[in-house]
């Protein structure tokens, strides 16, 4: 059985309300065990992390970046950096912010980055935008068009729940993948395999 870790931080509801979403996508595939983990809650015992497979990281997109309380979590990892004890799992992200742009690109890449630092292994978002297809814009699955990760919109001051279908269908969608890439991966290069071989 592999174990994903959903780490998010959420300041109003929405960024959860979504993580729960990809929750229930990854929950759908078999062979997994999947955890909903605030970012605040694993800050001061970060060791925690390596009991997982793989992480899904969450954040709402605060002035073009993770908010505070998730950047708290990322820099509490410095010592599992030193030690590239999370190399080789996987990992993904997802965001949230009030308007259809709102810079969640360079929330998503600091993401990465910080995936690329422990050596992880990042998994996009290969849904297609359906609109493209003739499904209706807010039901569309990935109709903000992100490949590099899951974004999502709620309007400003909104209710938590307030995110039209599409992207709780991308939600789930995207949680599903993640679960499916991890089985994937852990098929093809079992558990305590080097990824690569130093020459």
């Amino acid at each position: 059985m592999k174990k994903i870790a959903i780490v998010y931080h959420s300041a109003h509801g929405h960024t959860e309300f979504i993580a729960r979403h990809v929750c229930q996508g990854a929950r759908s595939v078999t062979g997994v065990e999947v955890a909903l983990v605030r970012a605040e809650a694993i800050t001061g015992t970060p060791d925690d992390l390596l009991a997982y497979d793989g992480f899904i990281l969450g954040s709402p997109t605060y002035l073009g970046g993770v908010s505070a309380p998730f950047k708290g979590f990322m820099d509490a990892t410095g010592r599992l950096w030193r030690t590239q004890r999370l190399k080789g799992r996987l990992a993904a992200g997802f965001t949230v912010s009030s308007l259809p742009s709102g810079d969640k690109q360079s929330t998503l890449f600091s993401m990465f980055v910080f995936s690329m630092q422990h050596g992880l292994l990042w998994v996009g978002n290969p849904i297609l935008p359906e609109q493209h297809g003739g499904v209706p814009y807010d039901e569309a699955a990935n109709r903000l068009g992100s490949w590099s990760g899951l974004m999502a919109q709620a309007g400003h001051s909104a209710p938590a729940d307030a995110f039209v279908p599409g992207d709780l269908k991308t939600a789930r969608m995207f949680g599903r993948h993640f679960a499916e890439s991890l089985l994937r991966v852990s098929v093809a290069a079992p558990a305590g395999t080097p990824v690569a071989t130093p020459i």
